[in-house]
């Protein structure tokens, strides 16, 4: 496959695409594993709020 560059910018972007790609990738599952531990953490929040005995920010009264 041959590629034209037509310009510095062309061949810059191209070359961080190529050497960048695996780290995109796990910052994309960073992300997403935070996304799921914060959800974790809410349904947490939530279920302890419901237990008798405990205050609305979740520490015993």
């Amino acid at each position: 496959m041959q590629v034209r560059i037509r310009s510095v910018g062309t061949a810059l972007r191209l070359a961080e695409s190529v050497l960048l790609a695996g780290g995109q990738r796990q910052a994309r599952r960073n992300a997403w594993a935070a996304v799921c531990e914060n959800r974790r953490h809410a349904a947490d929040r939530a279920q302890s709020a419901h237990l008798p005995g405990t205050a609305r920010d979740g520490m015993p009264r």
